[in-house]
């Protein structure tokens, strides 16, 4: 596996041998940025040291990340997300100058991840604009962070206009790796990007973050933060994704310019993009396991019946079901071992159990005091999700199926 390093230094060598098509466009290998944003040739800033500095920057490419999650949840449908880019409140955001600020909300399981992914590729397809994106998972503690997330935006606003490498330079010179990591980091990269919107103050910049709540470190200050850039800088327009939690919902109201899509709103389309999703997956798996007509319709008829509106379960079942384990002949019964529980706002799945979480009534329960690090994301399967409470809500708060009890020193009103 390519170390941060390797990587950093091919996204850079992949620069220096970019040629400009007919068409206008940089390109890239694989990929490629609108002219326009690469102000300037990257040979005009290679005294900057460049390359040490992205490479120091770097934790994860967001571009990377945003791929393997895709491909974790079966690839990226457009009939399962194209209902969003003709919403109203979408071309809302898109039209209206003045509503700076998208924030997609809805229960664990819906969809909001793929959502996203499939609004970056479309945006990015535009290529009209300059777009960074992240995307938060708290079961990897590289991009669970409110810190991570601002050196993932700036390394892909780099990448598209290296002439605001001196926004960073001018700090990193005399620090180094230590800008990006010591206690002072947070600090240190939101003057970077205040800098940054100030110079690209008459060109639009679009900011995309999935996920909020998987942020475990620093979300309520990269709350204030993405209120006071969209206050500040008009031009930076944002999209953000959460589960329905007040604390997320208390900061982002303070947003005068928002739109917010609540997906429990938009129950059609959701239905209609999960059954899209069971098709799509179930046909993989009839491919691969040779489902015989009447097999696969068993299949597909089950999922529909018990998916109460949910990609996550979906996802989870035909996971199983691709285990090659699983024969054919015991299908139904694996079908009909699958938990559901269909009140709102919980899901109940299998969890492989650790030595930190427990099974108690079809779910799985996490004690973070039983955790070493008191951190959940080392208690996690790779196709889990968790986070923590945030403040003022209660034990009931179901995350993706995973029950996750409070420390004992927490306030009893609140257990």
């Amino acid at each position: 596996m390519a170390t941060n390093d390797e990587r950093g230094k091919g996204t850079i060598n992949s620069l220096r041998n970019a040629t400009i098509s007919g068409n206008g466009r940089l390109e890239v290998g694989d990929n490629y940025t609108t002219n326009n944003y690469m102000t300037n040739n990257y040979a005009n800033h290679s005294d900057l040291n460049l390359d040490q500095c992205l490479i120091d920057l770097q934790v994860t490419d967001p571009r990377h990340d945003k791929r393997r999650i895709e491909e974790t949840k079966g690839g990226l449908i457009k009939d399962s997300y194209k209902w969003i880019l003709h919403h109203q409140d979408f071309r809302r955001w898109r039209d209206d100058r003045d509503s700076r600020l998208l924030w997609i909300k809805g229960d664990p399981g819906k969809g909001k991840t793929m959502l996203l992914c499939g609004i970056v590729k479309e945006l990015e397809k535009q290529g009209k604009k300059p777009l960074a994106h992240f995307f938060c998972q708290a079961a990897d503690s590289r991009i669970n962070n409110a810190t991570a997330v601002l050196r993932g935006l700036i390394y892909l606003l780099l990448d598209q206009q290296p002439s605001l490498i001196s926004h960073v330079k001018k700090r990193y010179k005399n620090a180094g790796k230590r800008l990006f990591e010591d206690v002072n980091a947070w600090v240190a990269l939101s003057e970077i990007f205040e800098d940054i919107f100030a110079e690209t103050l008459r060109d639009s910049t679009l900011l995309i973050i999935d996920a909020l709540d998987e942020c475990l470190t620093g979300c309520q200050q990269l709350l204030d933060w993405i209120v006071k850039i969209s206050s500040e800088f008009p031009r930076v327009k944002w999209i953000v994704s959460s589960r329905n939690w007040p604390d997320i919902e208390e900061k982002l109201d303070n947003t005068k310019q928002k739109v917010r899509l609540h997906l429990e709103l938009n129950q059609a389309s959701i239905s209609a993009a999960v059954r899209i999703f069971i098709r799509h997956r179930v046909e993989a798996l009839a491919k691969e396991k040779k489902y015989d007509r009447q097999t696969r319709d068993v299949v597909e008829q089950h999922l529909v019946s018990h998916a109460n509106d949910t990609f996550l379960w979906v996802a989870l079942v035909c996971q199983e079901l691709a285990d090659p384990k699983v024969r054919k002949r015991h299908m139904r019964d694996k079908l009909k071992s699958y938990p559901q529980k269909k009140r709102k706002g919980k899901l109940i799945q299998e969890v492989k159990p650790n030595e930190y979480f427990t099974q108690t009534s079809g779910a799985s329960t996490f004690s973070p005091q039983q955790s070493p690090s008191n951190n959940c994301n080392h208690s996690l399967d790779s196709t889990q999700t968790a986070a923590y409470y945030p403040s003022g809500t209660t034990a009931d708060m179901y995350n993706a199926g995973t029950q996750m009890h409070p420390p004992q020193e927490m306030d009893p009103r609140l257990r």
